[in-house]
């Protein structure tokens, strides 16, 4: 371990020291097992190693694995999506750091060095996590500047400077954790990261969302995992919303269908910002938003857990490139599918799967970024997963005005004791 660090600066202190806990005989066959590698194998073998161990092991730690690995297919859409081909790329809440490597494999794949295109800034709290995302980073022969640190209450990349004003980033990716709580919102009230106000909720989703906007530099994109909550949630946070769109800012929905997490069973969305809408008044989508309903897309890895194929990821990928005017790609296979949804090679709203909507009909549907909500439903058999689906959205909704609820009661409660003990008194 010593001579690895020795040989590579990025890894000073970050390697284990504990191999002693595996015994002999484990340590013996992992040796043999190495041994059998060969030495001469072209491209990114122990990175895609180090990879597959990295997605074994989240599935075995489960609630915790989530906590550092977003599945891959999930990661490759946001990278397919976002188009990071070169600039400053920033995860504030890094993990392993899978984001990194499928942008680096995104560059390479268009024929470029990621090394020289890309600049990696990570941000992450758990020091055992920043550990596994630098170690990822250094088997797929990466460089980056991972700092250790709250993303609440530190920004120490300082990707924003001043509020109202452009980040410093060119991509910005993440899948940070949903719904939290107790977040100290009164040591973010003079925060630059925050120009639409903090929620009054007690649930941090749309204090990530704004950080995430925020960081963008003027033709900055983004694409990260949210809750599904969050495209629907009122008060406080559908204001924050609606001057989000009023900005531009938002350019795709997508929604994902059950169990592609290792963590949770429910859906989830994919929101991509574009700061470019914002800034060009001329943008040809500045005053639409493109939604698409990924939820009956699949493949079935096991009877608990679903992704995409690369087919399936190149597709959805596409229907944004028709979207945006560009060039698709099929170099995975999605011409059959394609050829099915758009026979004509050019975007059209198609029921069930995609549809653009301007914003003024998002103003219609009380600022929601549900897809569902514009999408409609194709004409396809009944079955099993709809009401699932739809069933675990309303859960996740109920536990979250549940909450809401009991913090009003006690709220009401507390006030109701004070004018009580103040007449008695």
């Amino acid at each position: 371990m010593k001579a690895i660090e020795a040989e590579n600066e990025d890894l000073q202190g970050v390697l284990p020291r504990t191999y002693t806990k595996l015994g002999n005989e484990a340590l013996i066959e992992l040796i043999r097992t190495f041994n059998g590698i060969p030495t001469d194998m072209e491209g990114d073998a122990f990175g895609k190693i180090y990879e597959y161990f990295l997605g074994k092991f989240a599935m075995s730690e489960g609630q915790k694995g989530g906590e550092f690995f977003t599945p891959t297919s999930i990661v490759k859409l946001i990278v397919e999506i976002i188009e990071p081909f070169e600039g400053k790329i920033f995860d504030p809440a890094s993990g392993s750091g899978g984001m990194f490597v499928q942008s680096a494999r995104f560059v390479e794949e268009h024929q470029k060095d990621p090394n020289a295109m890309l600049s990696v800034y990570g941000q992450e709290r758990v020091d055992e996590t920043v550990r596994l995302c630098k170690m990822n980073l250094a088997v797929h022969n990466l460089a980056g500047d991972i700092r250790e640190g709250n993303t609440y209450y530190e920004d120490l990349h300082e990707s924003v400077t001043k509020k109202g004003k452009p980040g410093k980033f060119d991509f910005l990716m993440a899948n940070p954790p949903f719904n939290v709580d107790k977040v100290d919102k009164e040591r973010l009230a003079e925060d630059p990261r925050f120009p639409y106000g903090l929620p009054s909720t007690d649930n941090a989703n749309y204090i990530w969302i704004q950080q995430f906007a925020s960081a963008l530099n003027k033709k900055g994109r983004a694409g990260f995992v949210m809750a599904n909550s969050a495209a629907d949630a009122r008060h406080s946070e559908t204001e924050i919303r609606r001057q989000m769109i009023e900005n531009h800012l938002l350019d795709v929905m997508v929604g994902v269908g059950p169990n592609f997490f290792y963590t949770v069973t429910l859906p989830c969305t994919l929101w991509f910002l574009d700061r470019a809408k914002s800034t060009d008044a001329k943008h040809p989508n500045r005053e639409k938003v493109l939604f698409i309903d990924a939820r009956n897309l699949f493949g079935q890895i096991d009877r608990a857990h679903r992704d995409w194929t690369p087919e399936q990821i190149e597709f959805l990928a596409n229907i944004v490139r028709l979207y945006r005017g560009n060039d698709v790609e099929t170099r995975q296979g999605s011409e059959e599918l394609m050829a099915e949804s758009f026979p004509d090679g050019t975007y059209a709203d198609v029921a069930g799967l995609c549809k653009v909507a301007t914003i003024s009909e998002i103003e219609e549907q009380g600022w929601s970024l549900n897809p569902g909500r514009y999408i409609g439903v194709a004409d396809r058999e009944e079955d099993d997963f709809v009401f699932s689906e739809r069933l675990g959205e309303l859960n996740e909704e109920l536990t979250a005005l549940n909450s809401e609820a009991s913090k009003l009661e006690e709220r009401i409660a507390n006030n109701v004791a004070k004018l009580l003990e103040e007449a008695l008194g």
